[in-house]
């Protein structure tokens, strides 16, 4: 789908504010509330809007460490693959997960309490995996940025 300056501008509002209403978007992008439904709607049916969340702040809900872990296959063949990210897919630690190219085959994204809880996750769960040849653990001292926002 082809996006025009009005989609991007809807778009954008979005993403800073899903719970605005039509008539609010309407009047920040000077269209009737009619023209904002219907643009939303083609938007939603389109594919572009995939799904409204609610962003929650991970300290008030006990999940302050972040952790990065590169992943290594031990032999690359589609089976591995496959099985690799189906297992990856079900642990709930895991925010997300990067096929790469480069050194490292796979990029996790995981948050959990603390240390502990890091080390029972690699112990009960990550390390459970079949197919991991090695893996490597980076933790985040400093959020720099975080934004779920594309650029349009």
């Amino acid at each position: 789908m082809k996006l025009d300056s009005i989609d991007k501008g809807i778009l954008r509002e979005l993403q800073k504010d899903c719970k605005q209403t039509h008539k609010a978007l309407s009047v920040k992008l000077n269209l009737s509330v009619t023209a904002i439904y219907e643009r939303i709607r083609k938007l939603e049916r389109s594919g572009v809007i995939k799904q409204y969340v609610a962003l929650i702040d991970k300290d008030k809900v006990n999940l302050g460490l972040l952790v990065f872990c590169q992943i290594k296959l031990s032999k690359h063949i589609q089976e591995n693959i496959t099985d690799l990210e189906n297992e990856i897919s079900e642990l709930e630690e895991v925010v997300e997960c990067y096929h790469l190219s480069g050194e490292a085959d796979y990029l996790l994204k995981v948050y959990v309490r603390d240390m502990e809880h890091f080390r029972d996750f690699m112990i009960t769960k990550l390390t459970a995996i079949q197919h991991i040849g090695n893996s490597q653990t980076s933790f985040s001292i400093h959020e720099v940025k975080n934004s779920t926002a594309l650029y349009l």
